[in-house]
């Protein structure tokens, strides 16, 4: 494995672009300096630190250019890989044609190279984790500062360093494990069966628990709860339920609250209900997401400086929001293509639905969204267009993470923080996690907590046995949506060879009528059968992997 390890380096470089959601982190000093200058004070660490925190942004679902394409899955938002969400345009770009032509699944497109590229994450992950492991040889090699202040900057370094290797891990069914023992990095590696790996995030992650502060304020740094947070989340894939269960009811311990009555309120600086959060600032670090996801209309009215609207969620998502008062919707009405006069049922929706899509006639930034055709935000035909230019394929667009008081007044400048982890995630991770123990009952009471909470007020669910998986599976799909969870957790659960499978994705195409009624018609907008091949629970080790360790070989369904 050819992995730079980094020895000196600048400090002001690794911290320039990481602040607290208050106010920026310090940035001096300015020069490149020793590994013992580094590590000879508290201050000097947490610049280093700083380093990781931005690594984090690139994984997040901001990432590198600010529009969903992250270090986790180079595709976009990943649950366009599934079929929650689609992306208009046909140009051969990450946030146009690739998603689909990824989740068609064809043989002459599904090659090791080609999977690599788009779902990969071996080359990427292993470079974070050898600056961490260099860090925590360094710290403790050097470290001359408070005892308590030092377990705090390790504490730190390895959560990221588990955090990165539960991204490999939820990929790979063996891996190469590099410890904070540099000399590691000098010879030929074999690789460990996955379990080891998560038992290596557990005693990391466990640390990392033990020895960062305590707060329920999300700031933009490492806390406690943000690691017995992870904890649970990645001790799900493991499929350690006690593990994953005793970390859950830890962070639920800790006094954050999902008593907020605006949905939007953990996706806010220092928002209720957040655990760790991702910030940014106009005048120094900030993203493109509102840009690409904001619908079409807002160029014209707002001066949006890209086109907007690359994708929007289907007819399939739209149809898993529940009605207010409990059970789904017959949605048969609208699924004619001759078209139908009748307004689909949008306002009989759960306060997640509105929260989460933009629909025809929804409330957006002071106007009315226009999704039919020829509107102002338009409606576009799959396959017709090579970009969106701000229309749906769908007649839908995002509004979850979308900033509605984003009026482009600093050009592409986008400043909501992304929500790394947070606390309704964690109450649905406790149930899955009990649930699996063997406790319904249990697992059934934190179901209803998210249900039943101030701002969504759905009714308690009463059902018994595989009911309950179902129920938990349901409020994943809808609570955590475009957060990065529905195509991950399909492969957890061994389901997506079969849900993504023969099935193609769906929209309305709306005209509006002379006497300013709507119809709505029902269109595909796949051109071809979706296909999840069963190898794709596992990914493909990277050529260069291969060629530069003579100690590993191919995952073989992709030899």
């Amino acid at each position: 494995m050819n992995t730079k390890i980094f020895g000196s380096f600048l400090v002001a470089g690794a911290a320039m672009s990481l602040m607290s959601c208050s106010d920026f982190l310090d940035t001096t000093p300015t020069n490149s300096v020793s590994d013992k200058t580094i590590w000879s004070k508290y201050e000097y660490a947490q610049l280093h630190a700083n380093y990781m925190y931005e690594d984090l942004n690139y994984t997040s679902g901001y990432g590198t250019n600010g529009a969903g394409c992250t270090r986790d899955c180079s595709i976009g938002l990943s649950e366009s890989l599934t079929e929650l969400f689609k992306y208009g345009g046909y140009n051969y770009t990450s946030m146009n044609r690739i998603p689909s032509e990824f989740a068609y699944g064809g043989v002459s497109t599904l090659s090791n190279s080609y999977v690599d590229t788009y779902l990969g994450a071996w080359t990427s992950m292993y470079k974070y984790i050898s600056v961490a492991n260099q860090a925590i040889s360094n710290l403790r090699q050097y470290g001359t500062f408070e005892a308590s202040k030092m377990l705090e900057v390790e504490a730190e370094f390895r959560f990221f360093r588990a955090f990165y290797y539960s991204i490999l891990a939820k990929r790979y069914p063996k891996l190469i494990l590099y410890t904070e023992n540099l000399e590691d990095y000098n010879k030929d590696h074999s690789a460990v069966e996955v379990s080891e790996i998560y038992e290596f995030i557990y005693q990391d992650l466990k640390f990392a628990g033990e020895h960062l502060p305590e707060s329920t304020t999300p700031n933009g740094r490492l806390t406690a709860g943000a690691a017995y947070a992870l904890m649970s989340r990645v001790m799900l894939y493991a499929e350690r339920w006690k593990d994953a269960a005793d970390a859950a009811k830890k962070v639920i311990g800790m006094g954050y609250s999902m008593n907020y009555t605006d949905l939007d309120a953990p996706f806010k600086a220092g928002g209720e209900g957040a655990i760790l959060q991702i910030c940014f600032d106009i005048s120094a670090q900030t993203h493109q997401f509102d840009c690409y996801y904001s619908p079409g209309g807002d160029r014209a009215a707002f001066g949006n400086p890209v086109s907007g609207g690359y994708g929007g969620p289907t007819q399939e998502m739209v149809e898993s929001f529940e009605l207010k008062t409990g059970g789904q919707p017959d949605w048969s009405e609208w699924h004619t293509a001759e078209g139908t006069q009748a307004t689909p049922p949008y306002s009989k929706l759960e306060p997640r639905f509105a929260h989460t899509v933009l629909y025809n006639g929804a409330s957006w930034k002071g106007r009315t969204i226009e999704s039919f055709v020829d509107g102002a935000d338009g409606w576009l035909e799959w396959m017709k267009a090579d970009i969106s230019e701000g229309r749906s394929a769908t007649g839908y667009f995002l509004r979850k993470r979308v900033d509605e008081t984003n009026r482009f007044a600093n050009a592409s400048k986008c400043t909501k923080p992304f929500t790394f982890i947070r606390l309704a995630e964690v109450v649905l991770n406790y149930a899955e996690a009990l649930y699996r123990l063997n406790q319904p009952e249990d697992a059934l009471i934190q179901v209803n907590n998210v249900r039943t909470r101030p701002g969504v007020g759905l009714p308690k669910l009463e059902c018994s046995g595989e009911a309950i998986m179902d129920a938990i599976r349901q409020e994943r799909k809808v609570e955590l949506a475009f957060e990065g969870f529905y195509y991950w957790d399909m492969r957890r659960w061994g389901l997506a060879h079969t849900a993504f499978t023969g099935t193609r994705t769906h929209g309305l195409k709306i005209i509006r009528e002379a006497n300013g009624t709507f119809t709505y018609y029902y269109v595909e907008c796949d051109d071809q059968n979706r296909n999840f091949p069963e190898k794709l629970y596992s990914l493909p080790i990277p050529q260069n992997e291969l060629d530069n360790n003579k100690s590993i070989t191919q995952i073989p369904a992709w030899n």
